[in-house]
């Protein structure tokens, strides 16, 4: 979803109606023009460098940097976004050579009922190598925006993350809502993360 703007839970994602919404555009994308030339090379080359150890294009990147304004220190991943929806499904081999290929950078798990969290958690680990901690249920269909809200926050907590220093893969568009729900760097879809 690079490029879309990400609205939180009850805005439709339209066009502002306020006056001035034409001159906001403008001065944002004259900013944002302006940002990247000012930056020294070496900069780049370190942020292109941590955009590979992400497992992130670049222009992602940048725009999950920008916008929360600190670098990512760690990735959530649904269990739709693993491609893992079904009880004793396997992990994809390309997806997990993808997260095999992270560095520097803390991985956390979200699963959706009736999944447990922890034991796929623990497959994943004995199967290919890979941890994905913590590990917590998704939230539910259920749950309130304030739920969903603590029950990642809880998570990160508990892993002393910050929040926005956190990006949610995901893959269908109630998990992309989590991520402004939770105030986290950002979403990234599934599709565009473990796309060639």
């Amino acid at each position: 979803m690079a490029g879309v703007p990400v609205h939180g839970p009850g805005h439709n994602g339209g066009p502002t109606l306020e006056p001035g919404g034409a001159w906001r555009r403008y001065a944002w994308k004259q900013a944002r023009a302006e940002l990247l030339p000012s930056l020294p090379l070496p900069v780049i080359q370190r942020r292109l460098k941590r955009a590979g150890e992400l497992g992130l294009d670049f222009k992602t990147y940048a725009r999950v940097r920008h916008s929360a304004g600190r670098d990512i220190v760690a990735i959530l991943f649904s269990n739709n976004a693993l491609r893992l929806v079904r009880e004793g499904q396997g992990l994809p081999e390309a997806r997990a050579a993808k997260l095999r290929g992270l560095s520097g950078c803390g991985t956390g798990l979200l699963a959706h009922a009736p999944q447990d969290p922890v034991k796929l958690a623990a497959r994943i680990e004995a199967a290919h190598d890979i941890r994905l901690a913590p590990a917590t249920q998704a939230p539910r269909l259920s749950d309130t925006w304030g739920q969903t809200r603590a029950r990642i926050r809880d998570l990160l907590n508990a892993a002393g993350y910050l929040p926005g220093a956190v990006v949610l893969v995901g893959d269908t568009a109630l998990e992309a809502d989590w991520a402004p729900t939770a105030a986290l760097a950002g979403h990234v879809a599934a599709e565009q993360y473990f796309g060639p």
